[in-house]
């Protein structure tokens, strides 16, 4: 039998000849810069049959390449088998860049060819800037994929609704005034925003155009007197266009950014080349000056206000709860009964809708067996479902939207006995998470400078993991969200190594992933907040929010020193005292058990 994949390769490297296009890339990504996207958009997958996040494809006449990061090469590797794409992964010695392979593979005078609303204008111009080494050209006008994929789905058209100012802390003219007061800083007179995740916070609206991603697609330019919302306008219900009337919103078309971007007047536009796309930059007018920096609402949003706080607060005491009673269901009903990877991620949704003001997860759950868990995004199909079994550890990665705020949780559960080498790798990775959840730092740390604290146990048994130790958290947003993150690997195109502030939200969640065997990952929020300031500044610490037991079945008590283990039981105390309120005497009784003091 055929791999669709080949069949579909040959025929795109048919539309680039017939084009003259030498090398084509397509990329994991919308018409935003958005992590998460729409089926719409997911051509890079259609074209090749990967299906992470992440990931670039480079197509040749004659060959085809995909680069993926340390969280998908085993998903990669098994997904692009027998389709003839050539695996790089990032980062790894050997590997070149994607922008490094195109400059070395692109011939003298050759075309580079890719849909320019799919790409960041910093992208876009590093690739311009090959062509013109090379006395090439671009080709960026057409989407090539659309071509060949007959069956595409419908772009999104999803209504939106309103988030209260009780959620949100802030109103709408407030934030505003914030984003102008930012372009009389810069000396602009327009600000072009096309991040959804900054759009929805700056309307204080929330959507359903991205799976799990409560955006709306749109672009916004908001001038000293204007503020002008881009999108697919029959969205837009009758009770909803006062509300835009009474903030001063004027709305036009989806697709009439680009004219309007190319008749422009302002004289300084103020936009974030990573996320504006390379089509909206180069329409520009000449004339008009571009003031290239992050966006002001990143920042802005980032920094969670006393009101977000204290919701998400709520909106992770709730999720605790639901969290907990999964917990108690599975260890308690894994000898007795037929669970599944499907059945046991259909448990826990269920347990999140018995939540009051539950909307939605906040991504697809992670559920993984076994060696399914060494796959850091895994995520469970018909296919590749598979039985739990009274031993080995369960990994569940997942969280919630409610109105509250956005939750990020993992636990790595023990469903029966586990090897020696199991529980010194678990016992590692908790004391990873709680070293880094009890840091106390200097206002002026990034996340770079405190990521060693969690790596350390890790470090130390000669191990790591390829990813990044945490990353901001969204409000009712995106649940990856900048520009807070601990990693300690510099990554400046993504920017996500800011000076930790307080009301920053950040996960906390080392790990451990052995291919073929198992994988181990504890997951908890961390608020950042200020402690005392002396003759030696402001000194910062963290908040757990994340309220869940960590499965004491398979842990160590030796390996960890004194204070670890005050560390965890003082947590386990919190645990108990939050969540047990919501549980019912059976649970309660479990609970108390699986808190206890060690």
């Amino acid at each position: 039998m055929a791999n669709p994949v080949t069949e579909r390769l040959l025929a795109f490297q048919k539309e680039m000849s017939l084009r003259g296009i030498d090398l084509y890339i397509l990329f994991a990504s919308d018409f935003h810069g958005s992590e998460y996207i729409g089926d719409y958009f997911k051509t890079r997958e259609y074209l090749t049959g990967f299906t992470g996040s992440a990931g670039t494809a480079v197509i040749l006449q004659q060959e085809a390449y995909l680069w993926t990061d340390g969280r998908y090469f085993i998903q990669a590797k098994n997904q692009l088998a027998g389709s003839g794409i050539q695996l790089q992964r990032m980062g790894e010695e050997g590997v070149p860049t994607v922008e490094d392979f195109v400059r070395e593979h692109l011939k003298q005078g050759g075309c580079i060819g890719f849909d320019g609303r799919m790409v960041s204008a910093k992208t876009g111009e590093a690739y311009q800037k090959i062509a013109e080494e090379k006395e090439g050209r671009l080709l960026i006008e057409e989407d090539l994929a659309g071509n060949i994929w007959k069956d595409r789905p419908e772009l999104s058209k999803e209504p939106f609704f309103l988030l209260e100012e009780k959620y949100t802390g802030l109103g709408v003219e407030a934030k505003q005034n914030l984003v102008r007061d930012k372009l009389k800083e810069e000396g602009a007179d327009a600000h072009i925003l096309t991040s959804l995740y900054d759009i929805a916070w700056l309307f204080n609206i929330r959507g359903n155009d991205i799976p799990h991603v409560p955006v709306v697609l749109s672009y916004l330019v908001i001038t000293m007197e204007e503020c002008i919302w881009f999108l697919q306008e029959d969205v837009i219900k009758e009770e909803q266009k006062s509300y835009l009337k009474e903030h001063h919103i004027q709305t036009r078309s989806y697709e009439e950014i680009y004219s309007y971007a190319a008749s422009m007047r302002a004289d300084a536009v103020l936009y974030d080349d990573r996320t504006v796309n390379y089509r909206i930059a180069a329409v520009l007018p000449e004339k008009v000056h571009k003031v290239i920096k992050d966006n002001p609402t990143e920042l802005l949003k980032a920094v969670k206000n006393p009101v977000e706080i204290a919701n998400t607060r709520k909106a992770h005491i709730k999720d605790g709860a639901a969290f907990t009673k999964f917990m108690y269901w599975l260890k308690t009903g894994i000898q007795q009964e037929e669970i599944t990877e499907l059945s046991a991620a259909e448990y826990l949704l269920e347990k999140r809708k018995e939540q009051e003001h539950f909307l939605d997860v906040s991504f697809d759950t992670i559920c993984a067996y076994g060696e399914h868990a060494a796959m850091m995004h895994y995520a469970a199909t018909e296919e590749t479902n598979v039985r739990l079994k009274p031993e080995g550890f369960l990994l569940v990665d997942s969280g919630g939207h409610y109105l509250e705020g956005t939750t990020d949780i993992t636990r790595t559960i023990a469903l029966g006995p586990v090897t020696k080498e199991m529980r010194q790798h678990y016992t590692a990775v908790v004391r990873a998470n709680f070293n880094l959840a009890s840091a106390k730092f200097l206002h002026g740390c990034r996340g770079a400078n405190l990521d060693i604290l969690a790596r350390e146990p890790l470090w130390s048994l000669g191990i790591d993991y390829k990813c990044g130790t945490g990353h901001g958290v969204g409000h009712i947003l995106n649940v990856h969200e900048g520009p807070n993150a601990f990693r300690y690997k510099l990554q400046p195109d993504l920017k996500d190594n800011a000076v930790l502030e307080e009301g920053m939200i950040t996960t906390d969640e080392p790990g451990v992933y052995i291919e073929g065997a198992y994988g181990i990952r504890i997951e908890n929020e961390l608020v950042c907040k200020k402690t005392e300031k002396n003759e030696y500044g402001q000194f910062m610490c963290f908040d757990t929010i994340t309220w869940a037991p960590v499965d004491l079945d398979a842990i160590d008590p030796e390996a960890m020193n004194e204070k670890e283990r005050e560390v965890l039981n003082t947590y386990h105390r919190k645990v108990y005292d939050t969540i047990s309120p919501y549980l019912t005497e059976k649970e309660r009784d479990w609970l108390k058990e699986y808190t206890r003091a060690i």
